[in-house]
C-alpha cells in the first residue's frame, strides 16, 4: 500500500501502488479533496441519515407526495441559467466506463455527448479510478490513443468529437482508499474533485466546460449540497461562477416529487434533468419494498409505456421546458446482436419505437449504450426535432398526481423472469468483482442499475410470498435451486479457474435476497468484498 510522504495532516492514502497515481494525486489535488471533505462530508452524512429515516416512514406505510413547503417554488416563474453554446444540441448521448478504448470510441461515435461514467458502469477499483482520471485528462488534451493488444488496431480521436460529461459516484458511496480525519472520503467528492481540479481550466480554455451528470439523489436538499460544492470549488480554483453545468438523473421515486425544486437549487449550474429509467424502477421497488401491494411483475414487462413511467417521463419534460432547460430521455439497454439477424432486428425495432416515443413526447435527446445504436436512435430525433432541441415544446396542460407516479404496473411473474433475475444478478456481480462495471447479458447491456432491478425483485417476491404464473410460490428454496443450476452452468461455460468470482458472486446474490432487511445498494457489499480481496492480496 502507498502512503504519500507529502500527504496533508489528517489524510491517509491506503491503496495499492498504481502507475500514474502520483500524477493524479498531487499534494495540491489531495489538499483540494481534503477541503471538500471537511467542508461538505458532515452534511452528506446527515442527508444519508435522513434517507434512512424517510425509509422507516415509508416502511410504516407513508406515501410520498409533492412538498407543501416548496409549493411556492413550483408555482412561481423562474428559469435556470442560459444554456452554453456547446450544450444546445444533445440529441444523442452515449455512456460508458472510462477505459481508453471506450473513451475514444464514444467520443468518435457521432453522438452529441459522451458521459464518462465513474458510477454504474464502473467498478471502483483503485486502478480503474486512477486510470480513468488519466484517460479523461488525455482526452481533453486530445493526446489519448490506444493500441489493441489483440488485434493491433490503433485508436485515436477524430477531428470532431462528442461533448464530454462525467458522472461521479452517488452520495451513498465511500472511497475507502483515502481516509480523512478518520472517515473514508466521499466517492462523489473524490470523482468530482479530481476531475474538476485537473481539468476545469483546460476545458474552459478549449471552449467547453466542466460538465457533470449527478446520480441517485433523493431530495432537493441533496441537490443543494451539490450546488454548494460547485460554488466553493469554482471559487477555490478561480473559475467563473456558473462554469459547472450538471444534469441530474431523476432515477429515484422520491426525486420525482421534487423535480422543480432540484432544478431551482442548481439553477446557476443546471443542464437539465434525465429520466434514469432503470434506477427509477429499482428505486420504486426499494422504497416500497415493505408494501405487498407494490409487488412488480417480471422486469421485462415494466417499460416506459407503463402508466407510472410515462407519467414521470412527461412530467420531467413539462418541468424542464418550463424552466428553459433540457429534458433528456433514458437509456435503451439493447445492444446489437451480430450473431442472430432476426433477434437483432427485433431489438433494433424496440430501440426505434422507444426513441420515436421520446422524440414525439418532447424529450430533447436520449441515451444509448453502444456506438452501433447512435444512428438508429438519432434518426427519429433528426426527423422530429430538426432544431437543436425542443425546449419550446411546453406541456402546460399536462397534469400529474401522486397517484399517477405511484401506480403499480400489472403483469405476470414467470420462471423465465425469475431465472433471468438470478442469472443477471450473479453474472453482473461476477463481472463487477473482476473490475468490469458493465457487461452484455441476454442481448442487453447490464450495469449496476439494471442488476439492481433483478436482485431487488427477488427480495420483494420472496418477502411477500409472490407466486409464479404456474402457481409455484417464490421462496428461498426455489431461488436457491435455480441459482445452484445457473451457477453450475456459468462455471461450466468457462475454463476451470478462469473466473473464480462466480462462487463469490452467487454468495453475494444469496446474501441479498435472503437478507431480513432490504440491502440498499448491491454495490456496497460488493465494494466491501473488493476491498477485502485487495487487502488479502496485500497480506499474501
Amino acid at each position: 500500500m502507498s502512503v504519500h510522504s507529502t500527504t496533508p495532516n489528517g489524510v491517509r492514502i491506503d491503496a495499492p501502488r498504481h502507475p500514474g497515481q502520483d500524477q493524479v494525486l498531487t499534494p495540491e489535488a489531495i489538499h483540494f479533496l481534503a477541503e471538500l471533505q471537511r467542508r461538505f462530508n458532515a452534511r452528506r452524512l446527515e442527508l444519508l441519515a435522513a434517507r434512512q429515516q424517510r425509509q422507516k416512514r415509508l416502511d410504516a406505510g407513508e406515501k410520498p407526495d409533492f412538498l407543501p413547503e416548496t409549493k411556492h417554488i413550483r408555482e412561481s416563474e423562474w428559469t435556470v441559467a442560459p444554456i452554453p453554446a456547446d450544450l444546445q444540441d444533445r440529441r444523442i448521448e452515449i455512456t460508458g466506463p472510462t477505459d481508453r478504448k471506450m473513451i475514444i470510441n464514444a467520443l468518435n461515435s457521432g453522438s452529441s455527448v459522451f458521459m464518462a461514467d465513474f458510477e454504474d458502469a464502473n467498478t471502483p477499483t483503485w486502478g480503474n479510478l486512477i486510470e480513468g482520471q488519466i484517460n479523461l485528462t488525455d482526452a481533453i488534451a486530445r493526446k489519448i490513443t490506444f493500441s489493441d493488444p489483440t488485434s493491433g488496431k490503433q485508436y485515436k480521436l477524430n477531428e470532431k468529437t462528442a461533448v464530454l460529461f462525467v458522472r461521479p459516484r452517488g452520495w451513498h458511496l465511500d472511497e475507502e482508499h483515502i481516509v480523512i480525519d478518520g472517515k473514508p472520503l466521499s466517492g462523489s467528492l473524490f470523482d468530482f474533485g479530481l476531475y474538476f481540479f485537473r481539468n476545469a481550466k483546460a476545458l474552459l480554455a478549449s471552449g467547453t466546460g466542466p460538465y457533470f451528470y449527478l446520480p441517485k439523489m433523493e431530495s432537493h436538499l441533496e441537490a443543494q449540497l451539490w450546488n454548494d460544492v460547485f460554488t466553493y470549488s469554482q471559487q477555490a480554483l478561480g473559475v467563473p461562477h456558473g462554469s459547472i453545468r450538471a444534469t441530474v438523473l431523476i432515477e429515484t421515486i422520491l426525486a420525482a416529487f421534487e423535480t422543480d425544486e432540484i432544478l431551482y437549487e442548481l439553477r446557476d449550474h443546471s443542464a437539465g434533468l434525465n429520466c434514469g429509467r432503470w434506477d427509477y424502477i429499482f428505486s420504486f421497488i426499494k422504497k416500497f419494498s415493505n408494501d405487498p401491494n407494490a409487488v412488480m411483475p417480471d422486469r421485462g414487462q415494466v417499460g416506459m409505456t407503463a402508466h407510472f413511467m410515462r407519467s414521470y417521463s412527461k412530467m420531467v419534460i413539462r418541468d424542464c421546458h418550463r424552466r428553459n432547460i433540457h429534458a433528456m430521455g433514458g437509456m435503451s439497454a439493447f445492444i446489437p446482436v451480430k450473431s442472430d439477424p432476426e433477434i437483432n432486428e427485433k431489438a433494433m425495432a424496440q430501440v426505434r419505437a422507444d426513441k420515436e416515443r421520446e422524440a414525439t413526447d418532447g424529450h430533447d435527446g436520449t441515451w444509448v449504450a453502444h456506438p452501433g445504436l447512435v444512428a438508429i436512435a438519432k434518426e427519429p430525433f433528426d426527423r422530429l426535432m430538426p432544431q437543436p432541441n425542443q425546449i419550446d415544446k411546453k406541456l402546460p396542460g399536462f397534469r400529474v398526481t401522486a397517484a399517477d407516479l405511484l401506480q403499480v404496473p400489472k403483469g405476470d411473474i414467470t420462471e423465465a423472469g425469475l431465472r433471468q433475475n438470478l442469472v443477471v444478478g450473479m453474472g453482473y456481480l461476477e463481472s463487477w468483482l473482476r473490475g468490469i462495471g458493465c457487461v452484455p447479458l441476454f442481448h442487453l447491456m447490464e450495469d449496476a442499475a439494471t442488476a439492481e432491478i433483478s436482485r431487488s425483485q427477488l427480495w420483494q417476491w420472496i418477502r411477500h410470498g409472490a407466486h409464479l404464473k404456474d402457481g409455484r410460490k417464490i421462496d428461498v428454496a426455489l431461488c436457491d435451486a435455480i441459482l445452484h443450476e445457473e451457477l453450475a452452468k456459468a462455471k461450466a461455460s468457462v475454463p476451470a479457474g478462469q473466473y473464480p468470482s462466480y462462487d463469490k458472486a452467487a454468495e453475494l446474490m444469496r446474501q441479498m435476497y435472503t437478507s431480513p432487511t432490504f440491502v440498499d445498494f448491491l454495490t456496497i457489499p460488493a465494494y466491501h468484498e473488493l476491498i477485502r480481496q485487495e487487502r488479502m492480496r496485500k497480506a499474501a
